[in-house]
């Protein structure tokens, strides 16, 4: 069989219901251009846009922007050359890790190109064949492919019920027996904020079974980092049990608006990690613009609170409107705000929806649906930030008002054949 064969004949899961639904650059793969802000342009079309993990509003940040001119300036993209262990670390590098273990409380951090290869290689680094993983139903895909990579090496894990302690204590006592067996150790893996819900982890919860379990915990805080806390610092702050955290993980992409990421801890841990990670190991360090663009946005996260206070403004506003409008948010006590669709036939129907949105309201919101949310959930997914205003977002509860409606009285239902892309003017006629 010609190996790249079965690669032509089927994209995935994902892959296939784009192009079942002629969807490539539309629903999959979609290019806003303009300003990256709440109001971009798609296909031609000012768009009101809920899908930038942009949450401070960080990214066209006027003093995040002269920073980072004048670091591309004067350093360029290429400096340092090499890895972080060979040629490539810098007082910079480090006076950055300093800063962010101090913001969250632990002794010191490690710096990461990457925040889903890096906590992956975390993971792979922590652990091994003798070690148990006890991990959240409903862990990101970068957590999930970390503890593929234990499993490649033989080591032994179990699955607890999403944000349910009671089933974690469960497979902690599994855990407890195994790893005995082995002689190894218990890595239990969770995240602050679980960023398709806007759940979030009951961390003290789990930091309370430590009086009763032997186990450390690492918390990837990619939504919760600069959004949750009395300073941002997260959601161990915010539950008052950062301190049982043992390994703090985020990325930049999210309140940084930025590229990067970080992994906290004791002292002697992050330096195992630092001469252990085989992702940082093997690969160039951090470009010098990025580190001090990062130094930047973690200043402003620190003393200007008004971005979180905006933030959380617009947040409450538009996930009190969604309820009282009847909409299904979930449990999301975040700014990840999930809108979950019921009743409606499937994917062709909302699409139609989509379409509707975005052709006739003028709204750009994602759509998720499996593999990356369970089977048979069907959700928009909307991320305020702080850089929308309340006019924004009352225009937004409007719209939804009449996506209510309309779902209600089966209009998507009835469009759903027009959902590929050349029954877009179909369905725009129908609207109008």
């Amino acid at each position: 069989m010609d190996l790249f064969e079965k690669l032509r004949t089927n994209l995935g899961p994902l892959g296939s219901s784009s192009r079942e639904l002629n969807a490539h650059h539309y629903f999959a793969f979609p290019k806003l251009e303009g300003e990256l802000g709440p109001h971009m342009t798609f296909q031609g079309k000012k768009m009101l846009n809920w899908s930038l993990n942009n949450y401070l509003g960080l990214a066209n940040h006027p003093e995040v922007r002269k920073v980072d001119a004048e670091a591309a300036a004067q350093w360029g993209l290429a400096y340092p050359m090499g890895a972080r262990m060979m040629s490539g670390n810098s007082d910079l590098h480090e006076q950055l890790e300093q800063q962010l273990a101090s913001f969250v409380g632990k002794e010191d951090a490690f710096l990461l190109n990457y925040g889903y290869q890096g906590v992956m290689s975390a993971i792979e680094a922590v652990v091994d064949y003798r070690d148990v993983i006890v991990y959240d139903a409903e862990c990101h895909a970068c957590l999930i492919d970390g503890i593929r990579l234990h499993k490649a090496k033989m080591g032994e894990y179990y699955k607890f019920n999403h944000n349910d302690v009671a089933s974690l204590e469960k497979n902690l006592q599994r855990a407890t027996k195994k790893a005995a067996e082995k002689g190894g150790g218990i890595l239990v893996i969770t995240e602050g904020v679980f960023g398709m819900s806007g759940k979030v982890g009951d961390l003290k919860g789990i930091v309370a079974l430590k009086e009763k379990y032997d186990f450390k915990l690492l918390v990837d805080d990619a939504h919760g980092f600069g959004t949750m806390g009395a300073t941002g610092a997260g959601v161990g702050e915010l539950q008052g049990c950062q301190d049982g955290i043992d390994l703090y993980f985020s990325t930049f992409a999210k309140s940084m608006a930025a590229i990067g990421a970080f992994i906290a801890g004791d002292h002697d841990i992050i330096m195992y990690l630092k001469y252990n990670m085989r992702s940082q190991t093997y690969a160039k360090a951090l470009p010098m613009p990025y580190v001090i663009g990062a130094m930047k946005r973690l200043d402003l996260i620190k003393t200007q609170p008004e971005l979180r206070e905006k933030l959380w403004e617009n947040v409450r506003v538009l996930q009190e409107g969604l309820r009282a409008r009847g909409l299904n948010i979930g449990d999301t006590t975040s700014p990840v705000t999930p809108v979950l669709l019921h009743g409606v036939g499937g994917i062709p129907e909302v699409t139609a929806l989509v379409r509707d949105m975005r052709e006739n309201m003028g709204i750009f919101c994602s759509i998720v649906v499996y593999p990356v949310v369970p089977k048979g959930v069907i959700m928009l997914r909307i991320i305020p930030t702080a850089a929308h205003s309340l006019e924004d977002v009352e225009y937004t509860l409007k719209a939804f008002s009449e996506v209510s409606d309309k779902l209600a009285r089966g209009y998507y239902q009835e469009n759903a054949q027009f959902s590929r892309l050349e029954g877009i003017s179909t369905v725009t006629q129908a609207a109008e």
